[in-house]
């Protein structure tokens, strides 16, 4: 089956078929493909033209940056000065103006010296080496044909390259893997080398041609370059080493770094010395003529060889690689190995690599030894959370100063400098970050820019308004100029302020004062507004949560309102030591959540709230005295939603599925919710809401998988397969329930059984699964553990049915009636946002 082409970024351009070396393990000359016999020795005048021609008409038409072109061989050296020149010469200017050229050489270096460094330096073309390791290992293999060593002219070809003028042409070696060898013996005399680079290959084999085993051992291989790899981080890691630098980016998250490797797609073609345009070199290993396409650069375009489908079948990511790869925990950073390494004449090449125990061993053994540094503290620790999610805010204001680049105008400029002003530890520009709904604005902004929306640069300039509310709430008199809409004055986190009709707008100075702030608008009286502690209900002495604490805004119900035409933003909770809440239904970007957020509540609707969260905070601390509230615990603001629409009320269907277009969420610490009936269900949204938060958060900051929605899973609560997001999700949720009803725990077990084996998972998100893990067995013991099945540290289970699960439908107490709670995260608690 085809699928989307993709286009040649890399040549490996042939311009010599012989050797000047005997080497017994080479692909060209030892193993099944024995075309080089009737090839020109050197490339033809016509194919390098051609061959230039081609690779500029597909760089323009694909509208390629840059491509990297590779001299190879044989020996390339053997082609001879003034043959190279006029390859470099040609492709320099037919790529001049189309794309960047990389022009690479890799060579085993015998007939290096200054002439041909002199060529390379004018073109820009940089040399990679081959060697084995010290003489003993390199002698193995690299002889000339009489049997004498190369050793001693490789080492005088690279102290050439070594050599401060030729230094910059340096780009690595290459060493393929004998496990005859000393491992250490060879990194050592590779290392001293002082190489930009290192790349350690597996020698070329097959099914049907298996490679050499000592003693039999399925990861002799994995043994030997563990082995490396130790060597390597115990010295500090002095040089980049491509094979292990490609295993610790797949573990983290990120792309494979070489084709031997990983699932993205092959992007290389071969042009042979007489023009033939071939498949990558080493399928030569596989069997006679596995490389050949039938094209050829005098007739056929790149296009048509990339369509081809031996060179598709190493396009196609997960669907190519075998059934038992795509099933492999590992196959993200293993890719199903080299594709030459899966060939066997039984199934060709729907087989595993036979390097497949290798390639687990390796992967596995460099995830057991490299995961602690692997694993951001954000993971495990909600202070380092929070601290990573506010840097993260901050270089999204510093990217939106560069984004605007001027045409935010004197209003930017001032709010700008106030910023950097006002950037001290725990300052107001920190208080700003941390608050959940600037992540919000800051996201939306940028995306408008990006995408030249009207307004967009309008909407920039809230950061003024941002600023003031921080220095209000720190008691800073510093004056700041803020603009109003509408007739409104928002001061989010604070409060609105009505300052005229609909349709009026202007400037306002807000300056804090001694228990309060003052504001100046032109036309207008000066206003003063005082702050007093106290919620919902008028009871003082009220702490918020979280970064935002201080001064809490005076309630709306009489005795602490400042005037009608002032909405403080409220607080809810914090009776019984419990804790306060910031109860926001004010802030222009609250409507980041999964439903429609309320407009503002009436005085009885927010005191609804308050004796509700007050119960349900009481709830969970009954539940499980000492770990039930923990999750909840970072939780500063609660946005409510409107409980009519459509997937907000408590019945709402599932969201399994992430949206395809998701809306800039909230940072950690706010929760958009529909009120629900009781106390119970809002502890159950409570748990599942800041458990996604979390979650949503930790994705922002580090990568917890990657690939999602390439493999699909089945979900332990319902009918169907979902994306390891959704599994995620689901798994954290339910864990975070198991406080109130210990009969989620079977559901969330299968779900962390199921992401054990999920190949998506980063270190990092593997470190979170066992995580949960911890805290399921903490509460409920595994099955065949001693326990009693009551949640964790004695307290009494209060079942909470969770839809999507068998306990749902289960009777509950009349202290926690039945939660109604959504599936996911998009039905109440904050959603993918």
């Amino acid at each position: 089956m085809k699928g989307p082409l993709v286009p040649f970024r890399e040549i490996v351009l042939k311009v010599h078929s012989r050797c000047d070396l005997a080497c017994d393990h080479c692909y060209i000359y030892e193993h099944a493909d024995h075309s080089w016999r009737n090839r020109p020795r050197a490339i033809t005048d016509e194919a390098i033209t051609w061959t230039a021609l081609r690779l500029a008409e597909h760089a323009k038409s694909h509208a390629l940056p840059s491509v990297s072109v590779i001299l190879h061989g044989g020996e390339p050296l053997l082609a001879g000065p003034g043959r190279l020149r006029k390859v470099c010469e040609e492709l320099t200017a037919a790529l001049d103006g189309v794309a960047a050229l990389d022009l690479r050489i890799h060579t085993n270096g015998l007939q290096l010296g200054p002439r041909y460094l002199e060529l390379f330096d004018a073109f820009g073309v940089r040399v990679g080496i081959s060697l084995d390791g010290d003489r003993a290992a390199n002698d193995r293999h690299r002889r000339f044909a009489d049997g004498r060593t190369s050793h001693p002219l490789v080492l005088r070809a690279v102290s050439l390259l070594r050599e401060e003028r030729w230094r910059h042409l340096y780009l690595g070696l290459l060493c393929t893997v004998d496990v005859a060898n000393d491992p250490v013996a060879v990194y050592d005399a590779l290392a001293a080398l002082d190489p930009p680079r290192v790349d350690f290959l597996l020698p070329h084999a097959t099914w049907d041609n298996p490679p050499v085993r000592p003693g039999g051992s399925a990861t002799a291989h994995a043994d030997w370059l563990l082995a490396v790899y130790d060597r390597w981080d115990a010295a500090g890691r002095p040089v980049p080493v491509r094979l292990f630098d490609s295993v610790l980016s797949t573990l983290a998250g990120g792309p494979s770094l070489t084709e031997s490797l990983g699932l993205a797609p092959s992007d290389l073609v071969v042009v042979e010395t007489d023009g033939t345009l071939e498949q990558v070199d080493s399928l030569k290993s596989a069997y006679d003529g596995a490389a050949a396409t039938g094209f050829d650069v005098f007739t056929h375009p790149f296009d048509l060889v990339a369509s081809h489908p031996g060179v598709q079948a190493r396009q196609r990511g997960l669907d190519g690689v075998s059934a038992v790869c795509r099933r492999c925990p590992v196959v993200r950073s293993c890719g199903g190995g080299l594709y030459t390494h899966r060939y066997g004449a039984a199934h060709g090449f729907d087989h595993t690599s036979v390097y497949c125990s290798d390639l687990e061993a390796l992967i596995r053994g460099i995830e057991h030894r490299a995961a602690p540094r692997l694993v951001p503290a954000a993971v495990t620790d909600p202070d380092a959370l929070r601290a990573d999610h506010r840097e993260l805010t901050r270089t999204l204001l510093a990217l939106l100063h560069r984004e605007l680049d001027g045409r935010g105008g004197p209003e930017w400029e001032r709010a700008w400098a106030l910023a950097l002003a006002v950037d001290t530890a725990g300052g107001p520009l920190d208080a700003v970050c941390a608050h959940p709904y600037t992540h919000t604005w800051l996201r939306r902004t940028l995306t408008a820019l990006a995408e030249d929306r009207p307004g967009a640069v309008a909407g920039a300039l809230g950061l003024a308004a941002r600023l003031a509310a921080a220095l209000v709430r720190a008691g800073d008199p510093t004056p700041v100029r803020v603009r109003y809409e509408d007739g409104a004055l928002d001061l989010p986190g604070l409060g609105r302020l009505m300052l005229g009709g609909p349709g009026e707008c202007g400037e306002a100075v807000v300056r804090a004062g001694d228990g309060g702030f003052s504001v100046t608008a032109a036309g207008r009286p000066d206003r003063w507004v005082p702050l007093t502690d106290g919620n919902a209900t008028g009871d003082a002495n009220r702490t918020v949560n979280g970064p935002a604490a201080g001064k809490v805004n005076g309630n709306a119900t009489g005795d602490a309102r400042a005037a009608d035409d002032w909405w403080p933003v409220r607080a809810v909770g914090g009776r019984d030591g419990t804790p306060a809440l910031h109860l926001d239904d004010l802030d222009p970007c609250r409507d980041c959540h999964a439903g429609p957020a309320r407009r503002r509540l009436t005085d009885a609707e927010a005191a609804l709230w308050d004796t509700r969260l007050t119960a349900a905070l009481a709830l969970l601390r009954r539940a499980d005295p000492q770990g039930a509230a923990g999750p909840v615990a970072g939780l500063t603001t609660l946005t409510p939603l409107d409980a009519t629409a459509p997937g907000t009320g408590p019945d709402a269907a599932a969201d399994a599925e992430p949206r395809a277009n998701p809306r800039p969420g909230a940072g950690p610490g706010a929760l958009g919710i529909a009120l629900p009936d009781t106390p119970g269900e809002l502890a159950v949204l409570l748990l599942r809401g800041a458990a996604r938060a979390r979650l949503d958060a930790l994705a922002d900051v580090c990568d917890l998988y990657a690939r999602d929605g390439w493999w699909r899973h089945p979900a332990p609560w319902a009918e169907g397969e979902i994306p390891v997001s959704a599994l995620l999700a689901g798994a954290a949720e339910r864990v975070a329930v198991v406080a109130l009803d210990p009969r989620q725990a079977a559901v969330a077990r299968a779900a962390l059984d199921l992401l054990d084996q999920a190949p998506e998972l980063s270190v990092a998100g593997r470190r979170f699964v066992a995580g949960l893990r911890a805290d399921l067995d903490g509460r409920v013991p595994a099955p065949g553990d001693d326990g009693d099945g009551r949640s964790g540290q004695g307290g009494e289970p209060v079942p909470v049915g969770v839809p999507g699960t068998p306990a749902a439908s289960a009777p509950a107490p009349a202290t926690a009636p039945a939660a109604r709670a959504p599936e996911g995260s998009g039905t109440g608690a904050r959603g993918h946002g």
